[in-house]
């Protein structure tokens, strides 16, 4: 880098933690949302800081994303009625034509993910519930 040298993750150090937040994320995961936030956070910590010596600030915010992307269908998948969804996004503050289009797409879950609607479920919505942020992890 420029002349320099510095350390950065392998990509299939940085594969293997995706996989691992993927396994720990998947729909059909039947435990309670507090469980699987715990384990996450416990996988993050530890992975952010064996790799802190190296720089990986791309990396960090690109698997932020995908987490919190994943973290939306995990939720989306718990509501599973349409009165339910309807009622969340509500809560959520989602206009009502904008929470009809977003049920609408049923369990389209990477459709329904990338809605506006579900968007409202952010980083610090997301952080109130208990989950830490690799990248802010990571910068701190």
């Amino acid at each position: 880098m420029n002349g320099k040298w510095e350390a950065r993750p392998h990509k299939d150090s940085i594969n293997r933690f995706k996989r691992k937040l993927k396994k720990l994320t998947y729909r059909s995961w039947s435990v309670s949302m507090d469980y699987k936030i715990q384990r996450l956070n416990q996988v993050i910590r530890g992975w952010i800081n064996y790799f802190r010596i190296g720089k990986m600030k791309k990396n960090m915010t690109k698997i932020d994303e995908h987490l919190r992307n994943r973290m939306r269908i995990v939720i989306w998948k718990q509501w599973k009625t349409s009165e339910k969804r309807m009622w969340g996004l509500k809560k959520l503050g989602v206009p009502e034509w904008m929470a009809r289009q977003s049920v609408g797409f049923a369990d389209h879950y990477q459709a329904v993910a990338k809605t506006a609607g579900l968007r409202k479920i952010t980083k610090e919505i997301l952080a109130k519930r208990g989950l830490i942020s690799c990248l802010d992890y990571y910068l701190n």
